[in-house]
């Protein structure tokens, strides 16, 4: 048989060859750092036998496919660790993810200690270095063997598996897990691992199911790149909008008021209110008419709009269908009271683009183990509108909602963070969406001849669209990795039939017309936590929700200090004073800490010449200053949205 290998090469072999003996036939070397192998385009094991003329690599770390292996490994190990430590608790699933792995147990939270336990026995399997075999039993006894380890959670994914599924498992020096693998030829390839927190997690993800405990961890063949990611996450932690967040009083949650539904404080909603200010005043530049719809409503509405059918269980309602006369819902949101604000009066195809936009607060019933600071929550802002256009202004209408996002995300600094989607229907999940085959493919096809036209990157997400049209979903990953969904544009040819909507064309002829629901800088909650991330919470000066803060070098000179400031904001200057008596180098460095740009010191010379004495994030202290100068300056880089370079040292 011939394999040919991932650089054309091809190796002759007259009898069939496990993947891990192809590897040591071409480098001992290679066969040591393989973690799997790829034939044929297919992620295979290192055990996996060829016998067939095929396109073979050997896959290591810094491969994917051989990284995601190496570490599927390190959390086999895990769970054999915590069976040692902590016999009574049960296994779940235990996959590779991106930034490591973890492995989900029927047992309760594991303090730190409890994990650090845990990481020595790890460390006591690697170096026992057993052999790691693979085996495959007939389903009945596959389910008996776990049955007879105890092991519940693993009969019901047997019991799931498809009637043709092959059954495998792997053993390592008695350890047996049921795993479809691949994994390492032996626990000793582990070179350096980590356990980094523990969380609860659903069972199979859905709140219905018990609460189990993950832990988390992470894997690296050298000890110096582990130790680099370690202090990757330490900084991460820093930045990170739920904690930071609080810290800075941007945002608070409480029990009694319940998940995902987070308070925004003082200074949290300073930021909201200049957004929204900004987004609204943007929206009417561009042409958009302001509404004002209800939060709720009864849930006819929903079954026109096909919500009620497709959405219902992300929805909060409130009644019983079978029990009351109106069942009314929360909305989740706000496109179907716009069409009734069409519909409210007679349009012609002079009327259109009708482009309506509203900042809606919406209600959408995440499951609780998804919430997630400001992220993640059940109540939320958005910068939502929608656009009812003639089918021949579609494409252009489209393009200029693109225009509004990538305005937006550039003025807030954010354009190189996000990748663009276009997230197509299942065609074999059809009960999922409404409309037919055609009509998707067509809209599907003029989304991608915009994006493509615009030069704008994209992948493809099959199964992303919504029920009733395919979108663009502008994404950004988080601190950690994970990644959401910022800003949403969606084609839809379909709900205007569904409503009754229409418009009167040249000919005195009903016709229907096309939709755009878009949003222009997405939910507020999640920019601002994405913002603080971005950020690290020195955000640009005019998103401060204190921009300028006034330091007197004593109590003498409180009185120019209050004129000071009464001139800041005379000019809508966001802008405080410490009239505490405090050294002056210690109201420095707490205005430091509270991530201030500015600060005005103000003593004798400033207040004979009407000066102050600036020292600022972006180039420390900058010298005195007529008063009047700087705050032509400041007022001139909140105008125009400057994003200036911090000086790190500045802040430190």
């Amino acid at each position: 048989m011939k394999i040919t290998l991932k650089d054309g090469s091809v190796k002759e072999y007259a009898n069939p060859m496990s993947v891990i003996d192809i590897a040591s036939d071409i480098s001992e070397g290679l066969a040591r750092m393989a973690c799997a192998g790829e034939a044929d385009g297919k992620v295979v094991d290192l055990r996996t036998v060829i016998d067939k003329d095929c396109e073979l690599s050997i896959l290591t770390f810094n491969d994917e496919a051989g990284k995601a292996a190496y570490r599927h490994t390190t959390s086999h190990v895990l769970a054999e660790a915590v069976k040692r430590v902590f016999p009574e608790a049960k296994l779940a699933i235990g996959p590779s993810i991106d930034t490591g792995f973890y492995y989900d147990f029927d047992h309760e939270a594991f303090s730190r200690e409890e994990l650090d336990r845990i990481e020595d026995e790890m460390k006591k399997i690697i170096k026992e270095g057993h052999e790691i075999t693979r085996f495959e039993l007939p389903r009945e006894e596959a389910i008996k063997f776990m049955e007879e380890k105890g092991e519940p959670y693993k009969v019901e994914l047997i019991k799931d598996l498809p009637a043709d599924a092959v059954i495998s498992f792997y053993d390592q020096g008695g350890f047996v897990d049921l795993c479809a693998g691949p994994h390492l030829m032996s626990t000793k390839g582990i070179k350096a691992f980590k356990l980094i927190s523990c969380s609860g997690a659903y069972w199979r993800g859905s709140e219905k199911n018990k609460m189990l405990t993950r832990i988390y961890g992470t894997a690296f063949t050298k000890k110096a790149e582990l130790d680099e990611y370690l202090e990757y996450l330490e900084n991460v932690k820093l930045r990170d909008h739920n904690k930071l967040g609080r810290e800075m009083e941007l945002f608070t949650t409480v029990d009694v008021i319940g998940q995902g539904l987070p308070l925004l404080m003082p200074k949290g909603t300073k930021i909201i209110q200049t957004l929204q200010r900004w987004i609204e005043d943007e929206e009417e530049k561009r042409g958009y008419m302001r509404t004002k719809t209800p939060l709720m409503a009864k849930s006819d509405l929903y079954k026109i709009s096909g919500h009620w059918d497709h959405y219902k269980e992300g929805m909060f309602v409130l009644g019983d269908e079978e029990k009351d006369k109106e069942v009314f819902a929360l909305r989740p949101m706000t496109c179907p009271f716009q069409y009734y604000v069409y519909k409210a009066t007679p349009k012609s195809y002079r009327d259109l683009p009708c482009r309506y936009g509203e900042t809606s607060t919406l209600f959408r019933n995440e499951d609780s183990g998804e919430m997630h600071g400001l992220t993640r929550v059940r109540q939320f802002t958005i910068s939502e509108g929608h656009l009812i256009v003639r089918p021949d202004q579609m494409v252009e209408e489209f393009k200029g909602c693109l225009a509004l996002a990538k305005y937006c995300l550039t003025t807030l600094g954010l354009e190189e963070d996000v990748t663009y989607h276009l997230s197509k229907w299942d065609p074999d999940n059809r009960e999922k969406y409404i409309g037919e085959p055609k009509v998707w493919e067509e809209t599907q096809q003029h989304i991608r001849d915009v994006l493509n036209e615009l030069e704008i990157p994209f992948t493809e997400d099959v199964g992303e669209a919504a029920f009733y049209g395919p979108k663009v979903d502008i994404n950004a990953k988080n601190v950690y990795g994970k990644e959401d969904t910022m800003i949403t544009i969606q084609w839809d040819a379909l709900l205007a039939e569904q409503f009754d909507m229409y418009y009167i064309d040249q000919n005195g002829d009903k016709v229907r017309p096309y939709i755009i629901h878009r949003t222009s800088m997405g939910c507020y909650e999640r920019t601002l936590a994405w913002l603080i991330e971005k950020y690290s919470g020195l955000f640009p000066t005019w998103l401060c929700p204190e921009q300028v803060r006034v330091l007197p070098i004593s109590e003498k000179y409180q009185p120019y200090a209050e004129s000071v400031l009464e001139e800041l904001k005379a000019n809508g200057i966001q802008a405080t004073i410490d009239e505490r008596a405090e050294k002056i180098g210690k109201k420095i460095r707490d205005t430091r800490l509270e991530r201030i740009p500015y600060m005005l010191v103000v003593g004798e010379k400033e207040e004979a010449d009407r000066l102050v004495s600036v020292r600022s994030r972006y180039e420390g202290d900058e010298g005195q200053k007529p008063l009047s100068q700087f705050i032509d300056d400041i007022c001139r880089e909140i105008r125009t949205k400057e994003i200036r370079k911090i000086n790190v040292t500045n802040e430190q």
